[in-house]
Formats: C-alpha cells, sequence, structure tokens
C-alpha cells in the first residue's frame, strides 16, 4: 500500500469512527509507532485530523458553534470536563473577585467552587446567575447588555465589554473554541472574542479551560496571544508535542489524571 492510500485509509477510520490510536495504525497497516506517529502528524499539518496524545480525532469546523438548546443546568460533558472544573475550583481563594466563563465548564465549576469562605463572582449570563442567587457565601455581579436567547444566555455585546472593563479581577476562568502556541486563543465569533479580551486585559491571572480536543486548534476567531495565559487546565489526551509549544510560551500547563488509563473512550 502506498502512503498517500495509507493517508486516506486513516482518515476514512478518523471520520467514520471519530478517532484512531497509533496502536490501531501499527496493527492495521504493520508499520513502526515512529511511522504511525509520522503519518498523523502529516495528516495534521495538512489541516486533514487533529492530533492527540494516543492518537487522532475528526478536525472540527472552523466556525464551529455549539447548538442553541442545550440542558446547560444539568450538563454531562464528560469525566475529563468534569475533572478540568474541579481541578480550577481549588485555584479559588477567599476575598478573591473571579470573572466566571458562561462556558459549559463554568457551569461544571459550579459543584467544586468553594463554600465556605466569601469571595465575589463576576458572571455574564443570567442563567449561571440564576444557579448562584442562594449562594449565602459570595457577592454576585452579572453583565448587562443584550441576553443571548441560546443555552448560555450570555451578554458579550458592546454594553457588557464596558462593564467589564471598569472592573479588575484577581482571577479569570476561561473557555473557548480552541488554544494553538503560534496563532493564539481564538473563538467562534467576533463579539464573544471582544468581550472575553477585554476580560483577559483586566485580570491578574488568567486560567484557561479547554479538553483535549480543543488544545492545538486555531478557530475562527483570535482573542489574544497565548502568552496572556498563567494556566492551561487540560485532560490527559492532549499531544504532548502542542502542550509543550504551549509551555514555551510561559504558560503553566496542568494535566489532569485519566482515573481509568485503560480506558481508550
Amino acid at each position: 500500500m502506498f502512503i498517500e492510500e495509507r493517508h486516506q485509509a486513516i482518515l476514512k477510520i478518523v471520520n467514520e469512527s471519530g478517532r484512531i490510536s497509533i496502536g490501531d495504525i501499527q496493527e492495521k497497516f504493520s508499520i513502526s509507532v515512529d511511522s504511525a506517529r509520522r503519518d498523523l502528524r502529516i495528516l495534521e499539518e495538512k489541516g486533514l485530523l487533529k492530533r492527540t496524545h494516543g492518537g487522532a480525532i475528526p478536525l472540527a469546523q472552523v466556525g464551529d458553534i455549539p447548538p442553541r438548546i442545550r440542558d446547560i443546568q444539568n450538563i454531562s460533558r464528560g469525566e475529563s470536563y468534569d475533572l478540568i472544573a474541579k481541578q480550577a475550583a481549588t485555584l479559588v481563594k477567599e476575598n478573591d473577585i473571579v470573572y466566571l466563563t458562561s462556558g459549559s465548564l463554568g457551569f461544571l465549576m459550579l459543584k467544586y467552587l468553594p463554600r465556605d469562605f466569601h469571595y465575589t463572582l463576576v458572571v455574564n449570563s443570567a442563567t449561571l446567575a440564576d444557579q448562584l442567587k442562594y449562594w449565602d457565601n459570595i457577592s454576585v455581579y452579572i453583565t448587562g447588555g443584550k441576553m443571548r436567547q441560546n443555552a448560555t444566555t450570555a451578554m458579550v455585546d458592546s454594553m457588557a465589554i464596558k462593564f467589564i472593563q471598569n472592573m479588575n479581577f484577581d482571577v479569570a476562568f476561561m473557555t473557548g473554541a480552541g488554544l494553538d502556541a503560534q496563532f493564539g486563543f481564538s473563538n467562534s465569533t467576533p463579539e464573544t472574542a471582544a468581550f472575553q479580551e477585554a476580560v483577559i486585559m483586566n485580570s491578574r491571572k488568567n486560567v484557561l479551560l479547554l479538553p483535549s480536543s480543543k488544545v492545538g486548534y486555531k478557530a475562527f476567531i483570535k482573542v489574544c496571544d497565548t502568552s496572556k495565559f498563567n494556566m492551561l487546565i487540560t485532560d490527559w489526551d492532549a499531544s504532548e508535542e502542542h502542550l509543550s509549544q504551549i509551555e514555551e510560551t510561559g504558560v503553566q500547563v496542568v494535566v489532569v489524571t485519566n482515573p481509568n488509563p485503560n480506558d481508550t473512550e
């Protein structure tokens, strides 16, 4: 089999099955682990798939936007998302002023945020604020502006940006569509990118929460350089090469541990 034929076969498996592992490639095509990794590197450089720690997954569309209707209050995104949220929550300290993302990881953090000391949360989601209304140990601020009529009910327009520009944060928890060491942090819409940039500019510590599928990925609109973040929290399936490149920009990388190391999900 020619290399080009093998590459086409690999892409077919990735697109039909949703992923492929290095071991799968070795077994199916009788090649070495180095050759399997080289194949995936070539295919990623061509923009045909995205490498992970142990294989590859399909490449999402650049302008991919989450569905409008989601049960955001009862969200379940898998164990990796949950562990990222749990790790992030440990960074909140007493009396901190905290910006909390309206992305799914922000909602997941509610299970783990401290309930035994006081701090302030700033949110840009009516749904997220509603979840916090009976918490006695926090103060809550919600940005003004036009509410998006979707699951997160986020506000990211010019009014919300002006609100944020009059604040400063001890720590901001951010999530988005992708992070590439060279291109930077990116998202799907210019409105969201502009709002997130305003938050990042006014925070002493910026923490990016991203699942491995979004590490090494470039979305539609750039928000900021990678070096604007102090920390990235991701999961065990992120490509080591991508993580090393991100660390070289000065970002501390925290990888949550896979509780089921034999699980290839």
